[in-house]
C-alpha cells in the first residue's frame, strides 16, 4: 500500500511540474528563418504564431509566390525549433525518462 501511496504523490508531482511546464512553454518564444533571414517567423514554445517579420524588398507584386514560400519555411522552421525546445525540456522534467504521449 505504501508503494500505491508513493505513486500517487509522484504522479501528483508530475502533474504540476507539466502544469508549469506548459505555462513556461507559452512564454518561450522560438524564431524560424528563411531566405537568410528575410523572413522571420516567432512562435511561443507551445507552436502559437507571434509575429512575422518580413523584409521590404520581398514586398513586389513578382515576389509574391516567393515571398508564400519562404513564410511557410519560416514557420516549419520556427516550428521545428519550439519541438526541440519542449524536448529538451521534457528530458529535463523527466530525468531522461521516456514517457508515452508525452515527446
Amino acid at each position: 500500500m505504501a508503494d500505491f501511496l508513493g505513486m500517487m504523490k509522484q504522479a501528483a508531482q508530475l502533474k504540476s511540474r507539466m502544469e508549469a511546464l506548459q505555462a513556461e512553454m507559452d512564454r518561450i518564444e522560438v524564431e524560424g528563418q528563411a531566405g537568410n533571414g528575410m523572413v522571420a517567423v516567432r512562435l511561443s514554445a507551445k507552436g502559437d504564431m507571434r509575429g512575422i517579420t518580413i523584409d521590404a524588398s520581398l514586398m513586389k507584386a513578382d515576389e509574391k509566390d516567393m515571398l508564400e514560400d519562404l513564410v511557410i519555411a519560416a514557420h516549419a522552421d520556427a516550428k521545428r525549433n519550439a519541438e526541440a525546445v519542449m524536448q529538451e525540456k521534457m528530458k529535463d522534467m523527466t530525468g531522461g525518462m521516456s514517457l508515452p504521449g508525452l515527446t
